[in-house]
């Protein structure tokens, strides 16, 4: 049975791209094959190291997906990148937790990869040179599925949450787009930003889903026409 890795490890290592994404990639079962690459080798090298300093399991490398999946959302390559980022951003949490504009989260999340991942999608085959940096759509879903939740819950708790900078963040981010909300539009219902993306989810899961239409404005509106 795999375990999961202690935070604390993590912090340990966190200084070291290579011995971070050893870490990671070792844990994850992708350190566990035969391929002839320097960088590989060196990282299953890192890992058998630090499996045998921690006392670490790794997991059987059979819950990844690669099929269907576009190659920039390819699980190595996402592993790359949070390597990337623990390494090169200190205090990660704090800065997650205080910056206020959604320009700075772009450029909080805009770090670089070990030169191999820039030629590489996967550990074996190669690929045309390029940067693989996280897309600003993307950066929107972590803003808006991760980021901002954990913001709001960690300041409410403590008693620190602006309302208003709060509801300024959300309102900068773009709408998310996904089935429901395509949905939506076709009704003639449109959002301009995050927050009314995730108010049309979520009047989709509390009304639409639960079938109370007559209790929704919307529906009500619908029903009549």
């Amino acid at each position: 049975m795999a375990k999961a890795i202690d935070f604390s490890i993590i912090r340990k290592v966190a200084d070291d791209q290579t011995k971070l994404s050893s870490l990671l990639f070792g844990m994850a079962g992708f350190l566990e094959f035969e391929i002839e690459s320097e960088y590989y080798l060196n990282l299953k090298r890192e890992f058998v190291y630090l499996k045998h300093k921690f006392k670490l399991q790794p997991k059987l490398n059979n819950s990844f997906q690669f099929f269907r999946m576009h190659p920039t959302n390819f699980p190595t390559i996402r592993i790359a990148q949070l390597a990337a980022l623990f390494t090169q951003h200190k205090n990660l949490f704090s800065k997650i937790i205080y910056l206020d504009k959604k320009k700075d989260y772009y450029k909080l999340f805009s770090f670089s990869l070990d030169d191999f991942w820039k030629e590489h999608y996967t550990f074996e085959t190669t690929s045309k040179k390029s940067p693989k940096k996280l897309t600003n759509s993307f950066i929107d879903l972590l803003l808006i599925n991760t980021t901002v939740p954990l913001k709001f819950v960690y300041l409410k708790n403590r008693g620190e949450l602006s309302e208003d900078t709060f509801l300024n963040l959300i309102q900068e981010v773009s709408s998310e787009k996904n089935g429901i909300i395509s949905k939506f539009l076709n009704l003639g219902i449109s959002s301009k930003n995050a927050m009314e993306s995730q108010a049309l989810l979520q009047l989709k899961n509390n009304y639409c889903t639960a079938k109370k239409c007559l209790n929704c404005a919307i529906g009500n509106n619908l029903l009549r026409n």
